[in-house]
């Protein structure tokens, strides 16, 4: 399976951010990708403000282009994430689509990044979001797939139920800040990948200093054995990978972490 992260620079507006995923999401498609992924809140910039403010119902316009854009390429699309109105609340939601534009999966983030690091970030994604409540799991024809969105990564009990349900791989779109970036993205990657034996890949939307939101970029790709497969810099680009099923499983035959788990001891 060839995997694809669009590490694009986010714009002010969507239409120009939509216009650029389509761009990238074609190139993708003409070098091979079977999927795609999008960064976490690549339609607008990442700040609180923002989301109630380009926030829509699952259905709207934004999803409908997103849906075309999947149909028109013929490709599996996990749409990174966009600002989505149920109601009076906002969340981080992010659609996947299969080739035929219908929507087969949608995560809404589980885990709000409310931090204050001194001398570093600070961010309130509770000021404007509220919280999902699921483990996401699609099917594709390469096997599960799993799914979630940026912090929820730091979880390991998230990455763990979505490994017992059978995933191959799973997606993250993600925004990693320069504070929380060097010192946590490939450390935590290859953590989820390696505990779990499953690909992991994060992708990010790519740095711009211009921004009021500093992303790492970095985008990465991490396999079965908690190595790095390939990993971006900070600049605009579209990050490529295969993933190796057939290894995964011999991976999991030669060291059988899940197989040799003790439940009869983890209870508290």
């Amino acid at each position: 399976m060839k995997v694809a992260l669009v590490q694009m620079r986010v714009l002010p507006t969507p239409k120009q951010n939509i216009i650029t995923a389509r761009d990238c999401i074609k190139k993708a498609k003409a070098n091979g990708a079977d999927l795609v992924i999008l960064p976490e809140m690549f339609l607008c910039p990442y700040e609180t403000s923002n989301f109630p403010r380009f926030a829509e119902q699952e259905g709207g316009e934004i999803y409908q282009i997103l849906s075309a854009i999947a149909k028109e390429t013929g490709i599996y699309l996990v749409a990174g994430s966009v600002p989505e109105m149920e109601n009076s609340a906002v969340y981080n939601t992010s659609y996947v689509f299969r080739p035929d534009g219908m929507c087969i999966a949608k995560h809404r983030k589980v885990h709000l990044f409310d931090i204050n690091v001194t001398d570093g970030q600070r961010f309130q994604e509770s000021e404007t979001l509220s919280a999902g409540d699921k483990c996401t799991i699609f099917e594709t024809p390469w096997g599960k797939m799993g799914l979630c969105i940026c912090y929820d990564i730091r979880f390991p009990e998230l990455s763990r139920m979505m490994a017992l349900s059978g995933v191959k791989a799973v997606c993250v779109p993600a925004a990693f800040n320069l504070t929380t970036g060097p010192a946590h993205w490939e450390l935590t990657f290859r953590a989820r990948a390696l505990d779990n034996q499953v690909y992991f890949m994060g992708c990010s939307p790519a740095r711009d200093m211009q921004s009021s939101y500093h992303a790492y970029g970095h985008s990465i790709v991490t396999n079965p054995w908690g190595e790095v497969v390939v990993q971006a810099k900070e600049n605009e680009t579209i990050v490529f990978a295969e993933l190796d099923f057939e290894k995964e499983e011999k991976i999991r035959e030669e060291l059988p972490l899940l197989k040799h788990r003790r439940t009869d001891v983890y209870l508290l």
